[in-house]
């Protein structure tokens, strides 16, 4: 490994993440941390890190004054046979080893240039080495996010329009953005069918008459926090893959970093797509958002099993789980 960089909005002390930038920078390498200082109810654990980080050589920046870094990112480079690699990770939650035990999240780990590339890029812009000019795979923002996003709902609308498969599926923390609600719902009324996972806040109305009646919304609460943010993009034959840090709220889409990477591997589109089959799915820890406003509990109909979202993916991830075991023994 020649560098490590990362980012800083919440962590903990049993968290890795702090001592392998600092063992990092003891061995020579370039360790770099963004460390967001005005992460809500962490503030001063932050800034204790901060000053560790900074005794131990490690090269810290504090983002910028009116644009909170909220993207979870981390750029590894590193010399392999073939020379220099770049491997990076792009998460929907933070890097906190306690909450990764309630929260459900997503994270990326890819080699891709394109977007190893857009990350060096941002990496250099909040260390104070230029501004980036254009992304090649990454949706960010405040530079470009809510249009690309708004671009993709249009071409589900067209597609809709035209007869064709149409279908998009948001998971976020929250709703609010009315830019973003005013073009999914055009969408709905051109045939596209919409379906919302929104844990918290959602001000989109589903199911009005002449409005938003293909659009749907849920929220699930159960063992886990709903933490991730998905978006799923259909049209046509076409369906694009998107996971990353923020809600869709102004504040995300206008007044902090936040990045979208896209999710191109098959196999990885294919457990994304199971995940949303498993939420709007489940019958008993979901929540259906009514067009009056008024939230109801989803129950079992008769003779139905219950199938609640944290129950199903447990049972899935144990085999997985067992299997990465296995493998870990044989490498020993």
């Amino acid at each position: 490994m020649t560098a490590l960089k990362t980012t800083v909005y919440r962590t903990s002390d049993e968290s890795p993440l702090v001592p392998a930038l600092i063992r990092a920078a003891e061995s020579g390498k370039q360790s770099v941390c963004l460390v967001e200082l005005t992460a809500r109810f962490d503030e001063s654990r932050n800034i204790e890190w901060s000053r560790a980080l900074e005794q131990s050589g490690v090269h810290v920046v504090y983002g910028f004054p009116n644009l909170k870094v909220h993207a979870k990112m981390t750029l590894l480079v590193r010399r392999d046979a073939d020379g220099f690699r770049r491997y990076v990770h792009i998460g929907t939650g933070n890097y906190h080893s306690r909450t990764a035990r309630v929260y459900e999240d997503f994270g990326l780990f890819t080699a891709d240039d394109d977007i190893a590339a857009d990350v060096a890029d941002l990496f250099n812009y909040i260390t104070g080495f230029g501004r980036p000019r254009k992304f090649k795979k990454l949706l960010v923002a405040p530079f470009d996010l809510r249009d690309r996003l708004i671009a993709e709902i249009r071409a589900v609308a067209q597609a809709a329009a035209a007869g064709k498969p149409a279908w998009i599926g948001i998971k976020v923390n929250a709703l609010t953005d009315a830019t973003i609600i005013a073009e999914l719902y055009h969408a709905s009324q051109e045939g596209a069918k919409i379906d919302i996972v929104a844990r918290s806040i959602c001000s989109l109305r589903p199911g009005v008459s002449g409005l938003s009646e293909s659009i749907s919304v849920r929220s699930v609460v159960g063992r886990f926090l709903e933490h991730s943010r998905l978006f799923i993009f259909q049209a046509g034959k076409k369906v694009s893959y998107f996971m990353g840090s923020p809600d869709l709220m102004p504040r995300n889409l206008d007044h902090r970093l936040e990045i979208v990477a896209p999710v191109e591997d098959p196999e990885l589109q294919q457990r994304l797509r199971s995940f949303f089959d498993v939420v709007l799915a489940d019958n008993s820890s979901a929540w259906e958002l009514h067009g009056d406003g008024q939230w109801k509990r989803l129950q079992p109909k008769k003779d139905e099993p219950a199938r609640g979202t944290h129950a199903v993916l447990m049972k899935s991830a144990r085999p997985r789980a067992r299997r990465r075991a296995a493998s870990l023994r044989r490498t020993r």
